[in-house]
């Protein structure tokens, strides 16, 4: 759980230090996280009706909530990955609105039975480089 604290707090950290600084560089461009996750023996327990009940009664909401502000994909990789059954891609653009899509999975059956373990958190931006490089070609002009 502390590894998992550290690499959410980690990227918030920055956001908010270049939220901060008047000479940070901003991106426009969205985020992309991955959400790691190893089924629990509690999830393969329950029959894939029950398995469809919790995903419509449970998670589609927790979705809706969120939703056009994050965006999320759900893949199965049991069949290819021997600790990581399954993850999210979620895209923002703002990270308050993916705190509140995680939090709200906290509250859920996903942490507190738990279904699911999360096995790491990854945010991103595609080809973040570019800006960089632009900011610093700007700096040596």
């Amino acid at each position: 759980m502390k590894k998992l604290s550290i690499l959410i707090a980690v990227p918030l950290l920055l956001y908010a230090f270049s939220s901060a600084n008047p000479n940070a560089m901003h991106s426009k461009k969205p985020y992309t996280i991955l959400v790691l996750l190893n089924a629990s023996p509690q999830w393969l327990s329950l029959n894939r009706d029950e398995r469809s009940q919790f995903v419509e009664e449970d998670l589609n909401p927790i979705f809706r909530k969120v939703s056009p502000a994050v965006e999320i994909r759900l893949f199965d990789s049991e069949y290819f990955h021997a600790e990581v059954s399954d993850f999210m891609i979620i895209t923002c653009n703002d990270l308050d609105q993916h705190k509140l899509f995680i939090e709200m999975l906290r509250d859920s059956k996903i942490y507190s039975v738990p279904y699911f373990e999360v096995k790491d958190i990854i945010v991103g931006q595609e080809n973040l480089f570019e800006d960089f490089n632009a900011h610093f070609k700007k700096d040596q002009e």
